[in-house]
């Protein structure tokens, strides 16, 4: 027997992964519902071989399902996430709303598992995109020798801004071979043929929130002694994001060390080739669900430094697919509680 499961937020990016997932990963579902605005009543989604027909988030009634995965932006988690968890469902939320909260743990399956333990309010933060793929490369080398310094630079993908993000890149994109690339919107400069260094608001510090998430998340969900800095790029890719990373150890490993460690961690999958194309990128790591590691290297110049790079699909990893296996811990864990039908 399945679980009912809703999706709030079912017609975006995300939303669409999470049916795909779900679906992909066989997660044991009897009754499934697609919810989102009023304006998307009636809009089809797909779910495996079956075309589900969005139900409005205002009339729905979440006491009849044990599940929902939330990806509507945080006004919409504000105002639903906690009523829904009153409701008796669990609530694996995408927004950055509850990611804080101190009742509400912020959960990488591979590195965190046991926090899904204790849920006082009945939800479950899911990370930012650029934090879940940082954290699942770092929690098993901080397990090894102890993390004491991170400085990251990210070069995220228009995706990460959702489906306007992509359409602004693919418009101006065709604009500047025909008659010039159309004033940006969604970003704040031409994203076409360059990169931005700003993703989020600026915060009085001079770093933005979404460099701010990284700092702060990866404390919450790995360890608050580690100090890390983060410098985040919004780039003309369409899926996928990819980050250079330094790390700073508290006592010495080797990068051939490094290179095992990753190699038999989970969720991980090592590259590392030191010849041409022995690496990956944004592209080959679109539609998969693994973070790759790639470029691991020795740096001489602090002592037990290790640089890497690794890049993985943020609408799945990132979003989507984490969502999916928090769902899918709560179930091994025998965690989710299946109402009677009434």
């Amino acid at each position: 027997m399945g679980y009912r499961v809703a999706v709030v937020g079912a017609t975006g990016n995300v939303g669409r992964e999470m049916f795909n997932i779900l679906e992909e990963v066989k997660f044991p579902v009897e009754k499934m519902h697609a919810i989102a605005s009023r304006k998307s009543i009636g809009a089809e989604v797909s779910f495996g071989s079956q075309i589900i027909k969005c139900e409005d988030l205002e009339q729905f009634d979440f006491s009849k399902v044990d599940i929902v995965l939330m990806s509507a932006g945080g006004s919409i988690s504000a105002a639903w996430a906690e009523k829904i968890g009153a409701a008796g469902a669990i609530v694996i939320d995408n927004s950055s709303h509850f990611r804080m909260d101190p009742d509400v743990p912020l959960v990488v399956p591979e590195v965190n598992p046991d926090a899904v333990n204790s849920l006082p309010k009945n939800i479950i933060a899911n990370p930012n995109c650029s934090t879940a793929q940082l954290v699942v490369v770092l929690a098993p080398l901080h397990a090894e020798a102890k993390i004491k310094r991170v400085v990251v630079s990210t070069y995220q993908s228009v995706s990460g801004a959702g489906k306007e993000g992509m359409d602004e890149l693919w418009e101006q994109t065709k604009g500047v071979f025909v008659l010039g690339a159309p004033e940006p919107k969604k970003f704040t400069k031409q994203i076409a043929f360059n990169v931005i260094p700003h993703i989020d608001v600026f915060m009085e510090d001079g770093f933005t929130k979404e460099e701010w998430k990284m700092m702060a998340e990866t404390k919450k969900i790995l360890d608050p002694s580690i100090k890390l800095t983060a410098t985040a790029v919004r780039v003309p890719v369409m899926v996928g994001h990819a980050e250079s990373v330094n790390i700073e150890f508290e006592t010495p490993l080797d990068e051939d060390d490094v290179r095992e460690i990753l190699r038999d961690a989970e969720g991980v999958e090592v590259i590392d080739k030191r010849e041409n194309g022995g690496y990956m990128t944004p592209k080959e790591s679109a539609g998969e669900f693994p973070v790759y590691v790639s470029r691991i290297r020795t740096d001489p110049t602090v002592d037990n430094g290790i640089a890497l790079w690794c890049v993985a699909d943020n609408l799945r990893k990132g979003a989507a697919l984490n969502a999916v296996q928090i769902a899918q811990l709560l179930h091994d864990k025998g965690l989710i509680k299946q109402k009677t039908p009434a």
